[in-house]
């Protein structure tokens, strides 16, 4: 058989090769973790970035930016596990989800966007903006229609169906257009649950596809921080993590969060 489009076959380590025959599924798989990243610096210059260029900034996109380049940068992070087998993926996605309205009936629009090296951050916040403009929009997506057309099909049908593609992907012979839209193939799926008010959950990862990450990210708060032998007082924002250990081990997760931090915080130092 072949290699899926999206990812190129590598070979890890023979200790997690055979991490592949001990755990079968992501959510056996799945290790959680906790960060908490200082906006001090973060905030200000947020707000001085949007009063020089008149854009929408805020603390989601200056996270999407730098876990982009963290992947870009830590490519080892950038993979997955499909039928036991390690696959380096081919360029950064990121999927989010947004709520068409802040009500509880307004559904979700699902976004999924390639994140290209060397991207400038505001031509990713432009971009981004329309994108979620537009799936915020009443016209319906090609998810949306893709959903459409499957869900009218019987139970019984959707299921054989939804399982079929599981097994063609895992043999390389998936239709690329439905892999190319579906927002459970991608590098990580952030959710920004302080956009909601809230803070960030632990989430699980979804079996379907080949997505090895979940982020949350929670709502901003301030909590005090000892310096100089005084508390005080620090704006914070708590990400939650879900990771697949099949992909990578710890060490070269803690590095790679490290730099994350690095870049979040201090996005002055980073970002041009």
């Amino acid at each position: 058989m072949f290699d899926p489009h999206d990812g190129e076959r590598v070979s890890p380590p023979p200790y997690r090769r055979m991490m592949g025959f001990l755990m079968h599924g992501r959510n056996e798989s799945a290790v959680y973790f906790e960060q908490q990243l200082d906006l001090s610096r973060t905030l200000p210059w947020i707000a001085e970035r949007n009063a020089a260029t008149g854009m929408r900034i805020t603390i989601f996109h200056v996270i999407l930016h730098c876990l982009a380049s963290v992947l870009h940068d830590r490519e080892r992070l950038n993979r997955f596990t499909i039928r036991r087998r390690t696959y380096q993926r081919r360029g950064v996605f990121l999927s989010f989800a947004a709520k068409k309205q802040m009500s509880d009936e307004a559904p979700l629009a699902t976004v999924k966007r390639q994140f290209a090296r060397g991207e400038t951050f505001d031509a990713m916040v432009r971009e981004l903006t329309g994108e979620i403009d537009d799936a915020r929009s009443s016209r319906p997506s090609a998810i949306d229609r893709e959903l459409r057309i499957l869900l009218a099909l019987p139970g019984f049908l959707l299921a054989f169906l939804i399982g079929l593609m599981k097994r063609l992907y895992g043999w390389g012979l998936a239709p690329r257009s439905l892999v190319d839209t579906d927002p459970m193939y991608a590098s990580a799926f952030v959710a920004n649950l302080g956009s909601l008010k809230i803070d960030a959950a632990y989430h699980h990862l979804y079996e379907h596809g080949n997505c090895p990450l979940f982020v949350t990210i929670g709502q901003v708060g301030h909590a005090p921080v000892a310096v100089d032998g005084r508390l005080v007082d620090r704006p914070r924002i708590t990400l939650r993590y879900t990771f697949d250990e099949r992909v990578e081990d710890g060490h070269y997760c803690a590095r790679s969060l490290h730099l994350l931090a690095q870049r979040v915080e201090d996005p002055s130092s980073f970002i041009p």
